[in-house]
């Protein structure tokens, strides 16, 4: 990497070897933060040349199951484990996360939506075009640890974006049956074009992301998946030396194919009306097109009884509206299509 590219980290060298701690610079000039940079917390793990993965977390605040593995990774992983290079950014949107909200509070950004970014445009732009300038180019895998947030809790599961070719489109595949998760969550190419996913594909970087349960805490169940999965993926692309109790994993078989799913326009079920939002079925169950899933309540007109929702298509709910205050708009309930990607 070049010292221009350099020069917006500290404690970072990207030409050493070993563990180095550091962060990247954003600059910002607010009653706050003038006269002082907005830090991008950034690990690198290196045993020299080899493959390079680049781990990012916290890209919304509210999203904890990832930022904990990072976390955990950051402190366990060693030089000598590695054939290569591990990079983690355990909390991309640092002031989002700080104040345990999606977008950051000092410029309502959006870290998710912000890609390619702006160099010198505000600090969540800022951001994502020190992770797609400075970092993506280095990685030859990517993965983008989110979880449903305050707002949502989503099924378990991997989730990824569509091509954006044969070849790229089976290297995902591969990944996510070795990652472990229950579920996995396809979605149509590029859906997001401010995503680091959409990101990853532009560059042709294998890129896959997770939604890992949500619901603004942390679940358990989902962390501990992650756990055993990550060295499992992390060996498989041949960056992580085989550990002895990744041996003995391999020794028990591969990992369950997950549960397939499709995210379509037709999954969403979203409220016409405000008011209390109750929900008629669980996360994990199978619904038909034009089944009762959803009713909110109205709080102020007391004699008027509520207006109830359906699903527009058959499927498995796979994602739940948290919060129970909802206004017009709101995603209440979404059910995705099974897909049968056994033979792929």
């Amino acid at each position: 990497m070049s010292a221009a590219a350099t020069a917006n980290f500290t404690g970072i060298d990207f030409s050493a070897t070993g563990k180095q701690l550091g962060y990247g610079h954003v600059v910002h000039s607010d009653n706050v933060h003038d006269g002082s940079v907005i830090p991008v917390p950034l690990a690198r793990i290196s045993s020299g040349p080899g493959p390079v993965a680049l781990i990012v977390a916290g890209t919304h605040g509210d999203e904890y199951e990832g930022q904990i593995l990072a976390h955990e990774l950051i402190r366990e992983l060693e030089p000598g484990q590695l054939q290569g290079t591990v990079l983690v950014v355990p909390a991309a949107n640092s002031p989002a996360v700080r104040a345990g909200t999606r977008v950051s509070p000092i410029d309502a950004g959006n870290l998710n939506r912000s890609y390619p970014g702006d160099a010198s445009g505000n600090p969540t732009d800022q951001v994502a075009a020190l992770i797609r300038d400075h970092l993506l180019p280095q990685a030859d895998f990517v993965i983008d640890l989110h979880s449903g947030g305050s707002n949502a809790t989503y099924l378990p599961s991997t989730f990824i974006y569509r091509g954006p070719d044969e070849q790229s489109w089976q290297r995902k595949l591969k990944a996510v049956r070795a990652l472990g998760l229950p579920y996995a969550m396809v979605v149509p190419e590029l859906l997001e074009p401010g995503s680091l996913s959409s990101a990853g594909d532009r560059a042709g970087v294998l890129t896959i992301s997770t939604e890992l349960c949500g619901a603004g805490t942390v679940d358990r169940q989902a962390l501990e998946t992650m756990r055993r999965g990550m060295p499992r993926l992390l060996a498989g692309l041949g960056i992580l030396a085989a550990a002895p109790e990744a041996a003995a994993q391999e020794a028990a078989g591969a990992p369950e194919d997950p549960q397939w799913l499709e995210l379509l326009p037709e999954s969403s079920v979203t409220s016409t009306v405000g008011g209390l939002f109750e929900p008629l079925v669980d996360l994990g169950q199978r619904v038909l097109a034009g089944q009762e899933v959803a009713r909110v309540h109205f709080i102020d007109e007391l004699d008027r009884p509520p207006r109830t929702f359906t699903a527009r298509t058959d499927g498995m709910v796979a994602i739940l509206r948290r919060p129970t205050l909802v206004r017009p708009g709101t995603h209440l309930v979404q059910i995705a299509p099974e897909l049968d990607i056994q033979n792929t």
